[in-house]
């Protein structure tokens, strides 16, 4: 039998308002698409590669010296591996991941257990961190799954792991350990996000047992010291005021939280996670769609984005995917196009950005991401987030690697998706969508041109809903259908367009892409002078930086020509993988160019920035 997410066993209590389409409904081309290709070509379709992520299970204990992370590659890699296929069903793919999956199931211990750790050093450091994306990587792997006999020694694997979870781990149980205390490390926050899979374990078998185990790792409240879910219920502390401020495992808690509302429908779960979010939106995310500028950690990035008293590694590419992630479970649930416009604003800025096009090496080794992306006068390529050497091997992986791929391939994977009435159209790529009831053709250079054009060819001619997204930063918009212009009613961000669609039938929607100044006195008006004195260029989603590289001097200050907080554009051309725009100031010009276009050699010393001095 083929299992699929929420479904087998455990009825769905609460229904998503958008669905994803089927695995490979979608061809696109574009700079997001050389991405995909990029990443799958460079590490998900090597075999090699997989038998090592696996041998750091089989070789035994390979985590205890150090209490390591190595048992997290292979599920990360395997949830990335399976959300690439979902976008473009290759053959080739699937076959490796089926492979590795077959060679994964056959390193469970005489226990049970899948684990980088032996049993005499488990429950500590990142074991049962490890241990929930093997469950991940498991499950994901069950939605693509074509072979029935496979999927339910999956399910059997997925059971044992978790039974031993269950035998030895609670919540102010005699003679087991708190979730939260089977990790020195965060206060057991990374521990207690292993509630994602157990979730979704019960979603696949019904099985009782492992929702009652959910409700305990809410009850011991995600950190030793503080309860991390009633917090988010009251919505009333951010993440960085939290005792534990650790961005990319605090937002997994909050899927895993996404995941229990489903299948009970306590709106009390819902709460906590919109709630969790709107505070990340409001006091950590970036201009470039990313968090974290202390490292990885929450630490009111939205005011420290452009103080360049810290200039060290900042806004890891898991920060990125997760908050992605993230907010596609919000998408999904309630069909508001913030959370959409999120995804866009870090998919083509911190998330492209980090993709190592140019074969940059650090250490002598080539990796498909860059694991921090740089906001204030600094370069790419400073470390690789989670470096490990590999057990078994002389070579290195990182988190952020391992990570990257789930991004790559989540955007254009839900750029379209299923609605009860139609069709909501998300992300503009440009390409050719089976979208079950009707064919879309998608003609456009956005996000570079705000121009968009989709030809429409019904199955059959009849009435139903195309929702096109509304960037709730584009002020001027307009519709036509086969010409003629109309104001359709924008609901959740999303214009509906609702008639009798009949083949050929054409929409051209015009976005507003223009670069909009936003300055930093404006975000943090109590910030200190040096700060301050920066403004950022967005043009539609995309960031506009200054690189070395090319020229650009970064101790330039300028004074910018604006009308109604847009900047004047004095030429705009695209370049091979981006854009440049001549930008307007007082006495002078400047060049800047797409965000993810800057600092690519990461070698070379050259500085890039995407706040940019001010007079």
């Amino acid at each position: 039998m083929k299992y699929t997410s929420y479904g087998k066993y455990a009825s769905e209590k609460c229904a998503d308002k958008l669905h994803s389409l089927p695995a490979g409904s979608s061809k696109f081309s574009g700079r997001m698409i050389d991405a995909l290709d990029f990443v799958e070509k460079r590490s998900l379709l090597d075999p090699k590669l997989w038998t090592v992520f696996v041998n750091q299970f089989r070789l035994g204990g390979v985590d205890d010296r150090d209490c390591g992370w190595r048992g997290e590659y292979w599920g990360k890699m395997m949830r990335g591996g399976c959300i690439t296929y979902q976008y473009n069903k290759d053959p080739e793919l699937y076959c490796v991941l089926e492979n590795t999956v077959r060679d994964m199931l056959t390193a469970r211990d005489s226990l049970g257990r899948i684990s980088s750790y032996s049993v005499g050093c488990e429950f500590h450091g990142w074991d049962v961190w490890c241990r929930k994306y093997v469950m991940l990587g498991l499950e994901y792997f069950l939605e693509i799954c074509e072979d029935g006999g496979l999927s339910d020694r999956i399910v059997e694997v997925l059971k044992g792991q978790a039974d031993y979870l269950i035998e030895k781990t609670g919540c102010g149980e005699e003679g087991k350990l708190d979730i939260t205390a089977t990790s020195e490390c965060w206060e057991g926050l990374n521990s207690s996000s292993v509630l994602e899979p157990v979730v979704k374990l019960y979603a696949i078998t019904g099985e009782k047992a492992y929702l009652d185990y959910a409700g305990k790792i809410v009850a011991c409240g995600g950190m030793r010291s503080f309860d991390l879910f009633n917090a988010a219920l009251e919505g009333k502390t951010a993440p960085y005021e939290m005792p534990v401020t650790k961005a990319y495992e605090m937002m997994s808690n909050f899927e895993g939280i996404l995941e229990l509302y489903r299948v009970t429908g306590n709106e009390d779960f819902k709460t906590m996670a919109l709630n969790f979010a709107s505070l990340v939106m409001k006091t950590d995310i970036t201009v470039i769609g990313s968090a974290g500028t202390t490292h990885e950690l929450f630490d009111h990035s939205a005011v420290r984005q452009f103080d360049p008293a810290f200039t060290g590694i900042m806004q890891e590419t898991c920060v990125t995917v997760t908050w992605m992630k993230f907010c596609l479970q919000l998408l999904r649930l309630t069909g508001d196009a913030k959370y959409a416009d999120a995804i866009e604003t870090s998919a083509y800025n911190a998330l492209l950005g980090a993709v190592n096009f140019n074969g940059n090496p650090f250490e002598g080794e080539v990796f498909a991401f860059d694991s921090y992306s740089p906001l204030l006068d600094s370069v790419r390529g400073l470390a690789v987030g989670g470096y490990k050497t590999l057990a078994g091997t002389e070579n290195h992986w990182g988190c952020c690697v391992a990570i990257g791929s789930a991004g790559t391939g989540l955007f254009p994977a839900n750029a379209v998706m299923k609605t009860e009435r139609g069709i909501a159209v998300n992300f503009y790529l440009n390409g050719d969508i089976d979208a079950v009831n009707a064919k879309l053709k998608v003609e456009t250079d956005y996000p570079f041109d705000g121009k968009v054009v989709l030809t429409v060819y019904p199955e059959k001619e009849g009435k139903f809903d195309i929702m096109l997204r509304i960037p709730s930063r584009s002020r001027n918009n307009a519709v036509t259908v086969n010409g003629k212009p109309v104001s359709p009613e924008v609901i959740n961000g999303y214009a509906v367009l609702s008639k009798t669609w009949k083949a050929g039938d054409r929409i051209a929607l015009n976005l507003d892409v223009r670069t909009r100044v936003i300055y930093a006195k404006d975000i943090d008006p109590e910030g200190s002078e040096e700060a301050v004195k920066h403004f950022a260029l967005v043009r539609g989603p995309v960031v506009l930086a200054r690189d070395e590289a090319i020229g650009h001097d970064l101790g330039s200050r300028f004074e910018i020509k604006e009308t109604g907080g847009f900047a004047k554009e004095i030429s705009v051309k695209r370049t091979e993988c981006g854009i440049a725009v001549e930008i307007g100031a007082e006495g002078t010009s400047f060049e800047v160019r797409d965000y993810a276009s800057c600092g690519q050699d990461w070698k070379n010393g050259k500085k890039m920035t995407a706040w940019i001095k001010s007079v």
